[in-house]
């Protein structure tokens, strides 16, 4: 068996894997990155430090798909925002979110590589917690301008709040994406590589793709 780069289209046996670059691209040094993965799971995280290291637009989805006193977008008016934003850089792009089905192929036919991230639910819950009572004392931003939560929402609403989302949403999540990185795995040709572990794998993963940047 061998496997295709959707980068270059070249051929390599799966003993060379590991030669495969962290990040593919379309061949010509631009990059156009989609991070997804459950809520809390450190997406914003990554996709600032991502965009920082290519030097290229953050795009985060939920502060475009939020209005104020959360508000959501229409389907047409997301799409707009969205498109706007991806066509702003010639030099790529990375984008952070799970909105496949408000989307269609906005994001999704315009990307290069697909980046999951899924620790362990032991790993990011805390840090979802933690993250969510500092946005609620105002140590830390809102997760969309003009949308804030309140302890209700946090805590005792099944609709609002984003640990109860985190919390039934993980198996869904990651049966979901199992799905996808099998049709789309770059073990299988694709674009798509999964990040899981306790952190040590997503540092390599990192330091792998500052060097393959400063090697350019």
């Amino acid at each position: 068996m061998y496997i295709r780069s959707s980068a270059t289209g070249s051929v390599c046996p799966p003993s060379q894997m590991s030669q495969v670059p962290p990040l593919l691209g379309d061949g010509h040094g631009r990059y156009r990155v989609h991070i997804v993965g459950n809520s809390g799971t450190g997406k914003s995280t990554l996709g600032a430090e991502l965009a920082s290291i290519l030097d290229a637009p953050y795009i985060p989805l939920d502060s475009l798909f939020w209005k104020p006193n959360w508000t959501p977008s229409t389907p047409d008016e997301f799409q707009d925002k969205v498109l706007q934003r991806l066509t702003e850089d010639e030099k790529g792009w990375v984008v952070d979110g799970n909105y496949g089905a408000k989307l269609g192929d906005v994001v999704t036919g315009r990307r290069t590589d697909i980046v999951w991230l899924d620790p362990p639910f032991l790993l990011y819950f805390p840090r979802l917690v933690m993250r969510t009572l500092q946005r609620l004392i105002g140590v830390k931003n809102n997760c969309a301008p003009g949308c804030s939560e309140t302890l209700t929402d946090v805590f005792l609403s099944k609709e609002n709040s984003i640990l109860y989302w985190a919390i039934t949403h993980h198996s869904t999540v990651r049966r979901r994406e199992s799905e996808n990185l099998q049709r789309w795995g770059v073990h299988a040709g694709g674009n798509m590589r999964r990040i899981g572990g306790w952190g040590a794998e997503l540092r390599a993963w990192k330091r792998a793709v500052v060097a393959m940047v400063r090697g350019m």
